[in-house]
């Protein structure tokens, strides 16, 4: 296995990082105006036991469970996409150019979310902080979908021309193969999210958070199945059948841990069915970056895509020194935040009371 190989196995691994991770903060943004109202039934004794929270003290438990590490865990995404352009100039370019639209929308959702998480409590306003869940729910639910269909169209191809050039259209992306892989996407974040909320907070939150868990865990099982399954009968190899059953058993794991309410089994499931479902797709796509749907002869390899052997020497150099430190910070991080959150422990709002454009 040479340099070339190498790294496209890490921009995998990367990928692979920001799905598990990123994916549940995506699915707490996606859940907090359904869990964020008032307790909904199930037992009795725990809803009883839980002093009565208004809605926005239970929003501002969900968001707390990932105040911490956010931030973070976009970090996967800028390495990434660093990693990408450093190591595969040619793939970097002609993907960006195809999904320029596409990745300025998830960009735009993801900004849009870091200044809502940021300033939501900034202001004490029942409005402003309205608004800041908008601008979250937007930020969560537009990239949990636009990723699905760019991937999806990776691994299908594009139509691409002999000068590695995007032929297509932004609504040529629309085909029901991305559409199916969209939708993978968002009910498996969904999943993810409401999982990790349940392993997170205390009392009627988590009691909510593991229904809606075992609500959506069926839906993600079929749609994801029926993703994968087109993916390896289309695109696979024969040994992507390991990381496509391997995803199969952790999602039927998911449904039956969250039908018991085992969430520790329940999380490692759906962070394990991630795993296999990213490196199902980066399986099927390999030794191609981005196939041609025009003419195989216009495919985008790791050969024909990779950078100059000195710069992937140093790439990997540099990757072999500061990826230790990095993952012992972000281990460390989610050590010293690993305490079950609850509305008893969530202090009055700190903001600021006067802001006249809403409303004081």
């Amino acid at each position: 296995m040479g340099l070339p190989e190498v790294w496209f196995l890490i921009i995998a691994v990367l990928f692979v990082g920001y799905f598990v991770l990123e994916g549940f903060d995506y699915g707490v943004g996606m859940l907090m105006p359904f869990l964020g109202r008032s307790h909904t039934g199930g037992d009795a004794r725990v809803a009883s036991d839980e002093p009565a929270a208004d809605p926005d003290t239970r929003r501002r438990v969900l968001l707390n469970t990932i105040g911490p590490v956010w931030d973070g865990n976009e970090v996967w995404l800028i390495t990434a996409g660093g990693a990408l352009f450093a190591a595969f100039g040619g793939w970097y370019a002609t993907m960006f150019s195809a999904f320029y639209f596409a990745l300025f929308l998830i960009l735009i959702g993801l900004i849009t979310r870091v200044c809502a998480i940021e300033w939501r409590g900034k202001i004490d306003n029942p409005r402003w902080r309205m608004w800041c869940d908008v601008g979250i729910g937007l930020g969560s639910w537009i990239p949990a979908i636009v990723w699905g269909i760019a991937f999806a169209n990776v691994v299908r191809g594009l139509p691409i021309d002999a000068d590695a050039q995007y032929t297509g259209g932004f609504f040529d992306l629309f085909n029901p193969y991305a559409l199916l892989g969209g939708l993978t996407t968002l009910l498996a974040f969904l999943t993810h999210g409401a999982v990790f909320l349940s392993l997170k907070t205390d009392g009627a939150l988590r009691e909510d958070s593991m229904r809606y868990a075992s609500r959506l865990s069926i839906p993600t099982l079929v749609v994801a199945g029926a993703f994968l399954l087109w993916t390896q009968f289309a695109y696979g190899s024969a040994w992507t059948w390991i990381p496509v059953l391997t995803a199969a058993v952790a999602a039927l794991v998911m449904v039956g841990a969250t039908q018991v309410r085992k969430e520790g089994l329940a999380f490692a499931a759906t962070s394990i069915a991630i795993v296999g479902t990213v490196a199902a797709l980066f399986g099927s796509l390999y030794p191609d970056v981005l196939p041609s749907t025009i003419n195989p002869a216009y495919d985008l390899t790791i050969d024909n895509t990779s950078s100059s052997h000195y710069t992937l020497v140093v790439m990997t150099w540099a990757a072999v020194l500061v990826t230790p430190v990095v993952i012992a910070y972000q281990a460390w991080t989610y050590w010293v935040f690993r305490k079950r959150l609850s509305v008893e422990i969530m202090p009055k709002p700190a903001g600021l009371r006067s802001l006249r454009a809403f409303g004081e």
